[in-house]
């Protein structure tokens, strides 16, 4: 076998190395884009969402004027839940961020719930063509941010699979690919989820 013969082997087998190596780190870079983009759908929904808990409070403060406690704390919970939704946006994945959010979203849904509870014991705000819309369609943004999560957490996973097998866990710890955690609310406010907000006026 000729020297030239072996170079060009070994030539061959470098540029293979070489392409197999940009295939594997690309892929991971398309896979932890797939997630972010799908936690933009996310923060889509949340956004809607945020957007009609004021028009949802000031629809009840007409009629629920004895029970400013509940209104106060649903406007303070959806600005902890904007705050926790920043933190994610900054960095879709972060185990802390992540955390941060499905907690505050959880604490929302929780005085969502007890607002709707309170709602009804009054039978004209339950009336209430406004307060109609608006619970028809924070109805529908719920379940929307839920298949949005959905979609996130199955990217989240598809891009966790990816860097975590071999030999792409080698380019993900040299390149600094991390984990990137899943959207989930907390077990002790999974139920209130479950079963609130009941929409339905």
């Amino acid at each position: 076998m000729s020297i030239a013969l072996i170079l060009l082997i070994f030539l061959v087998v470098v540029v293979a190395v070489i392409a197999a190596g940009v295939g594997i780190y690309n892929g991971l870079v398309r896979s932890r884009n797939a997630y972010r983009n799908a936690f933009a759908q996310i923060d889509v929904q949340l956004q809607r969402r945020f957007d009609l808990i004021p028009n949802l409070v000031e629809t009840a403060k007409a009629y629920m004027s004895h029970e400013r406690q509940t209104l106060e704390a649903v406007i303070a919970a959806r600005s902890a839940a904007q705050s926790g939704l920043a933190a994610a946006k900054a960095d879709p994945g972060d185990a802390a961020a992540m955390a941060q959010l499905a907690a505050s979203q959880g604490q929302l849904n929780g005085v969502l719930g007890r607002l709707m509870a309170v709602a009804e014991a009054y039978p004209e705000l339950k009336a209430n063509q406004n307060m109609l819309q608006l619970s028809e369609e924070l109805g529908s943004t719920e379940n929307k941010v839920a298949f949005a999560r959905q979609a996130y957490n199955d990217a989240v996973m598809a891009y966790n699979n990816r860097r975590e097998t071999f030999p792409a866990n080698v380019f993900a710890g040299m390149f600094n690919f991390a984990t990137a955690a899943l959207l989930d609310i907390p077990l002790e406010k999974r139920e209130q989820v479950r079963e609130a907000p009941k929409v339905q006026f």
